[in-house]
């Protein structure tokens, strides 16, 4: 499932921008508190995020530059990951790169349009769980993560991506009902 935006480029920079947000407002005292992705610290949620996008732009020859350390500086080191990231997107030639992904062939742009940006916003909650921040999804992103999640099926449950659906009550809102279907108590 692709976003409603007009381009990968565009919602990219729309869910990094929250994303940068949340990264931003960390307390400097927060960044080795735990996270709800098991073993793993608010800083390690955004090593996660940083080293993913730098992964996926190297299946079609691409490199993201060198950001800084996530350990001395994890907020210069998201800016320089989302920079590099961006640019990619927005350049044509680049975005529509082809490889042989995991559901058959596939381009960069739509890639980062579904896994990554789902990433942003999921991740975005779990570093705000972390770190006493506005742990709220907007309504648009919470409805197309739930639709991303569902098209991946049984694929949502791989290892390293979200655990057993957590039971929630009948009512529960659908924030609540979304994160618990990935496996995370809101």
């Amino acid at each position: 499932m692709t976003s409603t935006t007009e381009t990968p480029a565009a919602h990219y920079r729309d869910l990094a921008a929250k994303f940068t947000k949340r990264v931003e407002s960390v307390p400097a005292d927060r960044w080795d508190d735990a996270s709800p992705c098991d073993g793993w610290t608010a800083r390690d949620v955004v090593r996660h995020v940083i080293d993913t996008q730098r992964y996926i732009v190297t299946v079609v020859d691409l490199e993201l530059p060198e950001p800084p350390s996530v350990d001395e500086d994890p907020v210069a080191a998201w800016a320089a990951t989302r920079d590099g990231m961006q640019a990619i997107l927005d350049d044509p030639a680049l975005v529509s790169r082809e490889y042989d992904g995991h559901f058959g062939r596939t381009d960069l742009g739509k890639t980062v349009d579904s896994f990554y940006c789902f990433d942003l916003v999921i991740h975005g909650w779990d570093l705000a769980r972390a770190t006493g921040l506005d742990e709220t999804i907007p309504a648009d992103d919470l409805t197309w993560v739930g639709g991303v999640a569902e098209g991946l099926g049984d694929n949502i449950r791989t290892a390293g991506v979200c655990g057993p659906a957590v039971d929630v009550p009948a009512d529960a809102d659908e924030q609540t009902r979304v994160l618990a279907f990935l496996g995370r108590k809101a």
